[in-house]
């Protein structure tokens, strides 16, 4: 190889090389930034056991889309704020400021969900609700940004009321915690039983012994009592209500949060024959569904979703399918909170759609605490609907279209 010939092949290959950097510094410049999703987590407090549960049906739809949204890289901030109305104020506040997040997901309680709402709205950061769903939301005060991807506080426990109507039940005490969502579970009830009640009982939120309440109920000697107490709430109410021997005489409702899958371990076979009324089951003979239960049993140790996890699931399809009719695009926020409510995504529950209030319109079913032939306790879907493709009682109230 002659001198001038050897100069010029190591000028090209140096020149190719230099092309090469710039054309990788260009894609690197091109690649788009990853869509930050904060994530409220109730990790620790009195909502630790469903917050759990909602933790990981989110990571486990993360993990499966390969931590992308609609085919771009996502960055889940995850943070615990133990269910405490103001940390989580100042969580979102740091989510906004600092880590300039583009959409919203977490907490359990809506009382949280209430006091992060006008901050996010303000910022256009659309709130997707694994849980939540406050009356308030779902009506005068509902808001483009905000979502009730699992389902409207009253809608569980209507179904519940129906429940207990059809069985024909006449003396019926009702029970749950004093904070917004146990006030909508309790008003949800009533709306569909449409009888008077023997009592109406309101517990302090996180409240663990039950001896009060139990000697009401030993005095008011009901027919039944319909319960919402999620969490470490419903476990001691109910191993309480068994070891006082209530059961015997008193038929115990419940709504799916106190006879869920985080429920009944902690519990046990004293839960089997106790039904309750849900808009999810993980025996749904849903295509979505069987994969996500097969997917989570496989991640989690062979347990069952709890509808926490299934509905916390749905949030982060809800927000791929959005993301991938963008086309990854997320700076344009309007077009994002309307991609969110008619980007169709493969709910566990099957069909679903957003009514005008941004509330899920979906089904509801019975469920019966049963003990297999393997000797586990869980949950079986029964035949029928107690409500179908059932929207809220709020949606009018809301100025939304």
């Amino acid at each position: 190889m002659s001198a001038l010939f050897a100069s010029r092949f190591l000028k090209g290959v140096a020149t190719l090389a230099v092309g090469s950097v710039v054309m990788a510094g260009a894609a690197r410049a091109q690649a788009p930034a990853p869509i930050k999703v904060g994530v409220a987590l109730d990790i620790s407090g009195p909502f630790a056991a469903p917050g759990a549960e909602i933790r990981d049906g989110l990571n486990l739809a993360i993990k499966l889309l390969g931590s992308k949204l609609g085919g771009v890289p996502a960055e889940f901030i995850q943070a615990d704020m133990a269910g405490n109305p103001e940390q989580a104020r100042q969580l979102v506040d740091r989510f906004i400021q600092r880590e300039k997040i583009d959409l919203f997901t977490g907490p359990v309680a809506s009382n949280v969900a209430l006091a992060v709402g006008p901050t996010l709205f303000a910022a256009k950061v659309p709130y997707l609700s694994a849980n939540a769903g406050p009356s308030q939301l779902a009506g005068a005060q509902c808001n483009a940004y905000f979502f009730g991807t699992s389902y409207q506080n009253d809608s569980m426990h209507e179904a519940a009321g129906q429940y207990a109507a059809n069985k024909g039940y006449n003396k019926v005490v009702i029970m749950a915690p004093n904070y917004p969502a146990g006030k909508d579970a309790l008003n949800g009830f009533k709306r569909l039983y449409k009888k008077p009640l023997a009592d109406e009982i309101y517990t302090k939120v996180g409240q663990l012994d039950f001896a009060a309440e139990l000697a009401q109920l030993r005095a008011a000697k009901p027919e039944a009592v319909y319960i919402f107490q999620a969490g470490g709430m419903g476990i001691n109410f109910i191993k309480q209500f068994m070891a006082a021997g209530l059961n015997k005489d008193i038929t115990l409702i419940s709504s799916p949060f106190t006879a869920d899958e985080d429920i009944i371990p902690a519990v046990g076979a004293s839960m089997v024959g106790l039904f309750n009324a849900s808009s999810y089951a993980h025996d749904l003979p849903v295509a979505a569904n069987q994969k996500f239960v097969a997917e989570f049993r496989k991640a989690y140790n062979g347990r069952y979703p709890s509808l926490y996890a299934a509905f916390a699931y749905d949030v982060v399809m809800n927000m791929d399918a959005a993301v991938k009719q963008l086309g990854g695009k997320v700076s344009d926020k309007p077009a994002l909170a309307k991609a969110l409510k008619t980007a169709a995504f493969d709910s566990v529950r099957g069909p679903v759609k957003y009514g005008n209030n941004q509330f899920l319109i979906q089904d509801y079913y019975l469920r019966k605490i049963v003990q297999g032939a393997d000797g586990r306790v869980t949950n079986q879907l029964q035949p029928g609907k107690v409500l179908t493709a059932h929207q809220d009682a709020f949606a009018a109230q809301c100025a939304l279209k």
